[in-house]
């Protein structure tokens, strides 16, 4: 297997599992990462999970242009054979936390942009060289990147297919923090970890919510994030957490029980 996975406590552990050849994702590596992402959808004791690379060089290069970008070229199948490992129309509302090593490319960069916190090494570098190459960056990056930094910004990134230090990544509005390298995965473990402490209704109320009401007119949005706010209002989760603050206890939350 290509894709590691693993548990360390309530939370998965996701890694690109190919250094090698900077984990460049193959064929098989694209189905396995879908099927990594679903099995921690349909595990009800996994809280998070996060995503990483190993080695220290790189997080994720993209495809591997020996094999998965000519199976594109070629015609054998469009990019939405590869839905599953960009979390397109995703049903994962379990919050996924990349952690991020060395270079962050092309289908890695996009993989990234599907989750939901991000830190980085100081030493690690973001980009999307599509354009080099003659493709695009079409793994999600298409339809997210506007969504999720400035338009400006964005199309810098898209049309000048340069790389920027960590450093610039924050700066944009990609990244939630920056470290030294040896502190990317403890940070990233102690965030899954803050996570699996909460609700897990509410979590999840929040992920979905925030992901389907983003493209929706204000006043249609409004009335369904009412209906979701309603779900996790009247949830057993709500009130055991409101007899928790009551009796100044911490919660144990329902659909949190049988975490480890």
């Amino acid at each position: 297997m290509t894709i590691g996975f693993e548990r360390d406590g309530s939370t998965a552990v996701i890694s690109f599992a190919r250094p090698a050849k900077l984990n460049a994702l193959t064929l098989a590596m694209y189905d396995e990462l879908a099927d990594a992402f679903a099995r921690v959808r349909d595990d009800d004791t996994i809280a998070a999970a996060v995503l990483t690379g190993e080695g220290d060089r790189a997080f994720c290069v993209g495809a591997d242009l020996g094999e998965s970008i000519p199976a594109l070229a070629e015609g054998r199948f469009d990019i939405s054979r590869w839905d599953g490992a960009h979390q397109k129309h995703t049903s994962l509302f379990k919050p996924v936390i990349a952690a991020v090593n060395g270079l962050c490319l092309g289908g890695g960069f996009e993989i990234m942009l599907s989750t939901d916190l991000r830190v980085a090494s100081e030493d690690a570098e973001f980009g999307l060289p599509e354009p080099g190459v003659g493709v695009v960056p079409a793994g999600g990056t298409l339809a997210r990147l506007t969504r999720q930094i400035p338009y400006a910004w964005a199309m810098q990134l898209l049309l000048l297919g340069e790389r920027v230090p960590a450093a610039e990544a924050l700066r944009l509005g990609l990244l939630n923090a920056v470290v030294p390298a040896p502190e990317v995965m403890p940070t990233a473990l102690a965030w899954a970890r803050r996570i699996g402490a909460l609700s897990g209704t509410a979590i999840a109320t929040i992920k979905q919510a925030v992901l389907r009401l983003g493209d929706l007119p204000l006043d249609q949005a409004f009335h369904a994030e009412a209906l979701y706010g309603q779900r996790a209002f009247t949830s057993p989760d709500a009130r055991e957490g409101l007899a928790a603050f009551a009796a100044r206890r911490p919660p144990e939350f329902p659909s949190r029980k049988g975490h480890g």
